[in-house]
């Protein structure tokens, strides 16, 4: 779930002559690579074999889709998002996706940082990832630390990121599948039923029982950043199909087998959102001997998490930074360091984190906190995703005379899939989902949801209503900005 969005020139993308062919297996690898997530694992681990059909499902309504219409838009448009719906709807409706785009990475934050509290608690005394104000106050040491880190510029994050998803997602996700099957092998009963006994589809007790699948829209979200490098491919038209195969296949593998190695150890009764993956390796570890393994899992998700926390930081808040110098953010919120970054952005999305992380000492139950702030994640993000496909679809009727390396096939039917996919995800949002044994009343969950998107949303019509033409910093002839590297009134760094 991220947002790297370029400053957005009118003119459509060049064909990627002069640069190094990206093949289709190698744009496979990097959508899976952005895609791939062990956080969202124990939330269909209670599903156990159905789980399977709660992720195929969104991959071949959302995922796919996404993927399509986000590679034809990035072959015939530069700029992203912002750009994509601007061509479409205006400049007011592309700021507003923009926004969305970038404030369900804020509202993303906590509910990662949970994740990695959780983790941390395994290390000194599981007990703690109960409580709500340790996962409070680790989200705010660790995400004001990881800021920090960021402002010291992309050599200070770059390589951690890249190490950090090796390490603290790759070896978790294969340790959790080689394990499961040394426990069962080793005589360990397994909870997941046997295949005989499987139900391949989720009981239908009412919409709560039903709404986990939205958690997968957000796991697959993110696809439309990596379909801007479809221009960089040799032949897009035929290969770009044929990474999008592979890439789920991928990531299918990656999200269900260590999925279902978690359904092996945990009831799906007792799996914790939270600390499902610990859960897991616990069984595993004990029946084997080697307590001290989880220790071990834990230090190297703890690693993952704060490297994709450092790394996303700075990322999402760029896109917003480039569109804000259009002219769509006030001169404040525009300024730099001296190591080119947006600090005044990242301080203001801290500030967000920092109200958000409160939830989790104000309200009971620290898995509440972590779904709704998910749900409100998803929801945000979704918002965003319907006006893309509604843009792709109209580009496609208004402004046929674009040249696109890449043109989706069936784009009515797919952009109204992607569409109605996510109109349907965003209403089921508004439920919270029945396995969560501390759930909060769900009219309070719901006031809560909808006072969080509204107040989250609403900020880009304000900003453009009270825009001035002199928020609009020109480039100075060096390429910098006119007011220099900080902007007007910036000199501080983080």
């Amino acid at each position: 779930m991220t947002s790297r969005e370029q400053r957005p020139p009118a003119s459509p993308p060049d064909s990627g002559a002069g640069r190094t062919a990206i093949s289709w297996t190698s744009m496979a690898i990097l959508i899976a690579t952005a895609v791939a997530s062990v956080r969202g694992l124990p939330a269909m681990a209670a599903y156990d074999w159905s789980s399977i059909f709660l992720y195929v499902l969104p991959a071949i309504l959302f995922m796919v889709p996404v993927a399509l219409v986000a590679a034809e838009l990035a072959s015939g448009w530069k700029g992203g998002v912002f750009v994509w719906v601007k061509e479409a709807y205006g400049d007011q409706i592309g700021f507003f996706a923009i926004w969305q785009q970038w404030m369900q990475n804020v509202a993303w934050y906590p509910a990662q940082l949970a994740f990695f509290a959780s983790a941390l608690a395994y290390v000194w005394d599981p007990s703690l990832a109960n409580s709500g104000l340790f996962t409070g106050l680790v989200i705010l040491v660790v995400y004001w630390v990881s800021t920090l880190i960021a402002t010291f510029g992309v050599d200070a994050f770059a390589k951690v990121g890249t190490w950090g998803f090796l390490i603290g997602t790759l070896v978790p996700a294969a340790a959790l599948i080689v394990f499961a099957v040394a426990f069962v092998a080793d005589g360990g009963k397994s909870q997941l039923p046997a295949v005989s006994d499987a139900e391949w589809f989720p009981k239908f007790t009412g919409l709560a029982s039903i709404v986990l699948i939205v958690s997968n829209f957000l796991s697959y979200a993110g696809m439309e950043m990596n379909a801007v490098h479809v221009t960089e491919m040799r032949r897009p038209a035929k290969e770009f199909p044929k990474a999008i195969v592979l890439s789920v296949v991928l990531i299918l593998f990656v999200f269900i087998l260590p999925t279902l190695a978690i359904s092996v150890g945990v009831p799906g009764s007792s799996v914790n959102l939270t600390q499902g993956v610990l859960q897991a390796f616990d069984v595993f570890f004990n029946h084997l001997g080697i307590s001290w393994g989880t220790t071990v899992m834990a230090l190297l998700i703890v690693i993952g998490i704060l490297a994709s926390v450092v790394t996303w930081i700075p990322g999402p808040s760029k896109g917003l930074l480039l569109v804000g110098k259009e002219g769509y953010l006030p001169p404040r919120l525009q300024g730099t360091n001296s190591r080119g970054m947006q600090v005044p952005i990242m301080v203001a999305q801290g500030l967000i984190v920092t109200v958000l992380s409160i939830l989790f000492a104000v309200l009971p139950s620290v898995q509440s906190v972590f779904w709704i702030l998910t749900a409100m994640a998803v929801q945000l993000y979704l918002i965003m995703y319907m006006i893309m496909f509604l843009a792709a679809m109209k580009l496609r009727r208004t402004r046929p005379d674009v040249k696109r390396g890449f043109r989706s096939p069936a784009m009515p039917v797919v952009g109204t899939i992607g569409f109605v996919a996510s109109l349907a995800a965003f209403i089921l949002g508004f439920v919270e989902p029945s396995g969560n044994a501390d759930s909060t009343p769900q009219s309070i969950y719901i006031l809560i949801l909808v006072a969080g998107i509204v107040l989250l949303a609403v900020w880009p019509f304000v900003l453009y209503r009270l825009r001035k033409p002199e928020w609009k910093i020109d480039p100075a002839p060096d390429g910098t900005d006119a007011h220099g590297p900080q902007g007007p009134g910036q000199g501080q760094e983080a």
